[in-house]
């Protein structure tokens, strides 16, 4: 039977993830694991015990905007640690790729063009048609594109953004480099999503200040995720921003999800409760010389590798290296507009250090072999 007549046009514009096609790869033996809340520094574990009136709560039918003990906390959260100016709403998803994607839902249409970093993470990608601009998000460039936009009418006016150890270069945008583009967003009208589940990670003594923070005017929408700092599995995310903004997704989930999990929104509750505010606040060298470039990340998860000698990393990512095991993706996956680039992305958070260095070693055999050839 031919379902093809069945399906919608916005379906038929769903691809696979890059990024989540890697994980029945990450099952198969000598491809590494996933360690998603025991990390290999902290092999200490606490146990936190929920009262009975606490499960009954989590098993029943809740707000949409989330548990209100966990909704207030997080409330607290972002004013402590980023004192925006003007006032928020939050509201809880089932991890903020949830959130964002009904946002874009909320904000663009198939019409609209998008305004990203490019390379730039593949997540929203599904639900958006147009993209444009290969920006780095330097603000002259972001200037000149929109100054010189043929149509003000169709102009972009939404920037997405992972400011914070972007996923997949894992560069972060300075905080000169935030003041000018948010200066940039008022001259021209454009909303801020702010997607920055990174920000918790970064490795310097002081994190660098959110758009969140500037925001005086109202226009940034900022995404946590307890994905990266908590547990992936437990799918818990939100969004922060003018309510009426808030006030439409949470009209959307609403109509699809009705609330994230209660069950789990209730475990990510107790650990931060228990946390409290100020708890919650507070190997390349040796097989890569000569193989590659890169530039050593100060935040997140990611290290966006330049392959030597190589033009496309393409077939020797996806196939090649995936039969020796390395599990790396290549770059054309993250382009808003696909090119051929010598470019993959790594992901180090997971792996240990022997891990690591094994990837590394069997990573230099094949770009050795590739250079030959």
């Amino acid at each position: 039977m031919d379902y093809q007549a069945f399906i919608a046009p916005l379906s038929k514009r769903r691809q696979p993830s890059a990024i989540r096609s890697l994980m029945p790869l990450m099952a198969q033996p000598g491809s590494g694991k996933h360690v998603p809340i025991r990390g290999n520094e902290h092999p200490a574990v606490q146990t936190l015990t929920l009262d009975e009136q606490e499960v009954a709560t989590g098993l029943q039918y809740s707000p949409t905007n989330g548990l209100p003990r966990l909704v207030d906390w997080l409330r607290n959260v972002q004013t402590t640690e980023h004192k925006p100016p003007v006032e928020f709403d939050v509201c809880v998803g089932n991890g903020s790729q949830d959130m964002f994607t009904k946002a874009f839902d909320m904000l663009l249409t198939s019409e609209d063009t998008l305004l990203c970093e490019s390379p730039a993470y593949v997540g929203p990608s599904p639900s958006c048609d147009h993209w444009d601009a290969n920006l780095g998000l330097q603000p002259t460039e972001l200037e000149r594109v929109l100054a010189e936009w043929n149509d003000p009418a169709t102009r972009p006016r939404v920037l997405y953004s992972v400011p914070i150890g972007g996923n997949p270069t894992g560069c972060s945008t300075t905080l000169e480099r935030k003041k000018e583009i948010y200066e940039i967003a008022r001259k021209y009208n454009l909303l801020i999503v702010e997607d920055d589940p990174y920000y918790y990670l970064q490795f310097g003594e002081t994190r660098t200040p959110s758009y969140f923070s500037m925001d005086v005017d109202g226009r940034v929408f900022r995404f946590d995720s307890f994905s990266k700092i908590l547990s992936a599995g437990v799918r818990v995310g939100c969004v922060t921003g003018p309510k009426p903004l808030i006030e439409r997704i949470t009209l959307h989930s609403q109509a699809s999800i009705l609330h994230a999990s209660g069950m789990s929104q209730l475990m990510v509750q107790k650990v931060l409760e228990h946390w409290g505010i100020e708890g919650f606040l507070e190997h390349t060298d040796a097989h890569l010389t000569g193989l590659a470039e890169w530039v050593e990340p100060n935040a997140g998860m990611f290290v966006w590798i330049k392959l030597s000698g190589i033009r496309d990393s393409s077939s020797l990512i996806k196939m090649k290296a995936v039969e020796k095991k390395v599990l790396l993706v290549p770059a054309f996956e993250f382009f808003p507009n696909p090119k051929v680039t010598p470019y993959v992305r790594a992901s180090f958070s997971t792996a240990t250090h022997e891990e690591i260095d094994l990837a590394l070693a069997r990573l230099a055999d094949l770009i050795r072999s590739e250079q030959k050839a």
